[in-house]
């Protein structure tokens, strides 16, 4: 016998009644879909709201295409967002912790899926989230194809939330970035980063909300002109554009590039070093946003234990050859991002050492 929907009975159990609203939720994602339209490029065939995202491959501008994936989160900064009941630019975070893995083997970041979960679905703070994805996707280049929202009830408190971004990119085989790339005397130029970007937020809410008892409203640190929340919250830096301007402008002179994300400089650097390399980095040669130092001195956290979490200051190392560091921070700096020569590459045992 086929199966026919009956109206519900008076007092019958419902999917609403169980904490999922269906209703809302189909309300949501047309919202959600008509923000993430704006951010799509022509390889896009498919809209959003398929059971799957269609995207053509450029095989005229791709001989040889290499598909490139990455996938992360925002970890525990959306704590903050949460506190402050501000969520436009924790989006941005996603994007530019998906993007700017990509651009580290030299691929072009093509498109990104998203995934919220939530407690409950409340469609003025999904479509917080959904608009700085979208400006993230529309900075880094790239297509928002697609996502999936979530209602948890049970499993999540009613005003939580997580999420996650999937992005994919390509390069052409044989030009990726990387260690095999990497020569001795090669020089270190960092991006840099005026925040914590999405890392080391356990540690940075233990010592200034938990240990310092600071409040998000309260100026940021004596005379500081935002608040501690403004400065917690500061966006993510997108960097692959950039770097894509570096790679158009200098060619095979850009020999590898480092997001520094967890671990520090020195945890993400050592990965784009053969074995016979190090990373030489000379302390003191970029300016540390003054959050670090706050961190530091009210955690009694050591030096060395802020370089293994934080970024201080560095979002991004490129090594590039030692005759083409003056054009490749003349592009940054025509991105508006400022850089530093941070050290050079020197015979060792591919380790990142500090002088």
């Amino acid at each position: 016998m086929a199966w026919r929907p009956s109206r519900p009975r008076s007092g019958t159990l419902t999917y609403a009644a169980a904490g999922v609203d269906l209703g809302a939720a189909e309300t949501a994602v047309e919202r959600i879909s008509r923000i993430a339209s704006s951010a799509t490029r022509p390889e896009v065939l498919s809209s959003i709201g398929g059971f799957g995202g269609l995207f053509v491959l450029d095989t005229a501008r791709y001989a040889h295409p290499v598909l490139v994936s990455s996938t992360d989160g925002v970890g525990t900064k959306l704590l903050v967002a949460k506190a402050l009941g501000r969520y436009d630019t924790v989006g941005l975070d996603l994007v530019a912790m998906c993007v700017d893995d990509l651009v580290c083997v030299g691929a072009e970041p093509l498109f990104l899926l998203d995934y919220v979960a939530l407690g409950r679905l409340e469609g003025d703070r999904l479509a917080e989230l959904g608009e700085g994805i979208a400006a993230g996707c529309l900075r880094a280049g790239c297509a928002q194809i697609g996502g999936e929202t979530a209602e948890h009830p049970g499993a999540m408190a009613e005003d939580d939330l997580d999420m996650a971004g999937f992005a994919v990119g390509v390069v052409e085989r044989g030009e990726e970035l990387g260690a095999p790339r990497v020569r001795r005397g090669d020089v270190l130029v960092a991006l840099l980063s005026p925040g914590l970007r999405s890392n080391g937020y356990s540690l940075a809410r233990h010592v200034l909300l938990e240990r310092a008892a600071r409040s998000l409203d309260e100026p940021a640190w004596g005379g500081a002109e935002r608040t501690l929340g403004e400065v917690l919250l500061e966006p993510s830096v997108i960097y692959a554009p950039a770097v894509r301007a570096v790679q158009a402008a200098v060619g095979p002179a850009l020999h590898a590039c480092a997001h520094v994300t967890g671990g520090g400089l020195a945890g993400n650097l050592v990965r784009v070093l053969p074995g016979d390399l190090d990373a030489a980095v000379e302390r003191g040669t970029w300016p540390t946003p003054r959050i670090f130092e706050e961190i530091a001195r009210l955690g009694d956290v050591a030096e060395d234990e802020m370089a293994r979490v934080f970024n201080l200051g560095v979002g991004m190392v490129l090594v590039v050859e030692e005759g083409d560091v003056d054009a490749v921070r003349a592009v940054a700096g025509g991105e508006g991002i400022g850089s530093a020569v941070i050290g050079r590459v020197v015979a060792g045992s591919g380790s990142v050492v500090h002088r």
